[in-house]
């Protein structure tokens, strides 16, 4: 059994662990760190995307040819989550996530050196498997750590430091690339996430809330905890969430850049990167979401939030169509925005309700999350090249609409997380498994 310490939930040293709360020095060392390790990997995951057409006239290919760069990455990483989760079950979710961070740094470094299209995917589908460890097992660390009550406020936090990582690789990769290549732009972000990195593991606290599983220990096996959670159908259509939201999500911001590089606007790649601010939204929606749910708790919160973050998606998408740039400058705030939200409160849920298994619950989120940027982020460019961004767009805003279908439908009313905050064992209570 676990045991408290001054900055968990419980003080006394001689009752178990039940997190920390929010406010102490061990909740902002979570916090950070996680934020950080967010960065070190998602700068790297999409700081090819600020640069796909200038990869795409550099390497003589195709716009949706340039766009299979993210998606190998993203290919790569939901292939790998589930063998991470399996290896932070055995070996500690602090050691895995640091192994990941090491290793993607390193083949991110060998991207730029990249002599042909092949070569790049290959090394692109590499690099996103072992960015694979950071999201596989971030939530699990997280919710494990951090007292109960708190972590929907605090995976909104970790969902924040996503977006800061996503928005630096585009912004610095793109001008970067503008001034030189796109080959030392996507260097340069490398570097930066090695910095991030670093931050990382200084500042994450040490596991207390982790027992290693053994294969001799009873219970479920891998495959079982697996079967586990998609038997549970509310975790399913979570899952789905990612899948759906996260393939429209990539397939908008895969074909943008190409968009805007043409009439009526004929931006230049390093202007048009800046659009990429639109991220900010994100950075702020993701947090604002985890606090409202909580607000919300008992009430519908986490459903209610999801729901109307993808109202606020479809609006904003509605309003890029528009040919006038402020009106799309406004739309891609309002639709990054609504995502974010969402992708906090799904992602954060999900782990939450997972009676065993938490860190598979996080992988198999990730997986369906990543495989619809890769499968769906590049099917839009099929869209895109033959109906243009109208065709696009109702691609997207047919994935909203199922992924809005989904949850209304299958989402029942969740347990009041003030009630089982101050017990260890509430993930697996009966009313988290009620449907």
């Amino acid at each position: 059994m676990h045991k408290g310490t001054e900055t968990g939930a419980g003080s006394s040293r001689d009752q178990p662990w039940t997190g920390h709360v929010r406010g102490s020095r061990g909740y902002r060392g979570v916090l950070i760190g996680l934020a950080a390790a967010g960065m070190a990997t998602f700068a790297q995951l999409y700081s090819v995307q600020g640069v796909l057409p200038g990869m795409a006239q550099d390497l003589d290919i195709t716009a949706s040819s340039a766009a299979l760069t993210v998606s190998a990455a993203t290919l790569g990483l939901a292939a790998a989550v589930i063998p991470w989760s399996a290896a932070a079950d055995r070996f500690g979710r602090l050691p895995v996530m640091r192994l990941a961070i090491i290793a993607a740094v390193v083949l991110g470094l060998l991207v730029p050196f990249s002599p042909d299209l092949p070569v790049l995917l290959v090394l692109r589908f590499a690099e996103g498997a072992a960015m694979g460890g950071i999201p596989a097992v971030a939530l699990a660390y997280l919710n494990e750590e951090v007292s109960r009550v708190h972590a929907a406020v605090a995976a909104g936090s970790y969902v924040s430091g996503t977006t800061i990582g996503g928005l630096a690789g585009r912004l610095v990769a793109a001008p970067v690339a503008d001034a030189a290549d796109w080959r030392v732009g996507v260097g340069v972000v490398s570097v930066l996430a090695a910095v991030a990195g670093i931050v990382f593991m200084l500042t994450a606290p040490k596991q207390q809330g982790f027992a290693p599983l053994r294969r001799s220990d009873p219970g479920p096996g891998l495959g079982g905890r697996l079967l586990a959670n998609l038997r549970n159908p509310r975790q399913v259509s979570l899952y789905l969430q990612g899948f759906l939201l996260m393939g429209g999500f990539v397939a908008v911001y895969n074909y943008l850049g190409f968009r805007l590089g043409a009439a009526p606007f004929s931006l230049p790649q390093s202007v048009a990167s800046f659009l990429f601010l639109a991220y900010l939204a994100g950075t702020w929606s993701s947090r604002s979401a985890g606090v409202l749910a909580d607000r919300l708790s008992g009430r519908g919160g986490r459903k209610t939030v999801l729901l109307g973050s993808i109202a606020v998606m479809a609006a904003g998408l509605a309003l890029t169509l528009a040919a006038w740039l402020p009106a799309v400058i406004a739309g891609l705030v309002v639709f990054t925005g609504g995502f974010f939200a969402a992708h906090s409160i799904a992602s954060g849920w999900a782990p939450f309700l997972a009676t065993a298994g938490r860190a598979q619950s996080s992988s198999l989120y990730n997986l369906f999350y990543y495989a619809g940027s890769s499968l769906l982020g590049w099917i839009g460019g099929i869209f895109f090249q033959t109906w243009g961004w109208a065709g696009l767009s109702g691609f997207v805003g047919v994935l909203m609409a199922l992924a809005a279908g989904t949850a209304a439908v299958v989402l029942g009313p969740e347990p009041d997380t003030g009630s089982t905050v101050d017990s260890p064992g509430a993930a697996g209570s009966p009313e988290d498994r009620k449907l």
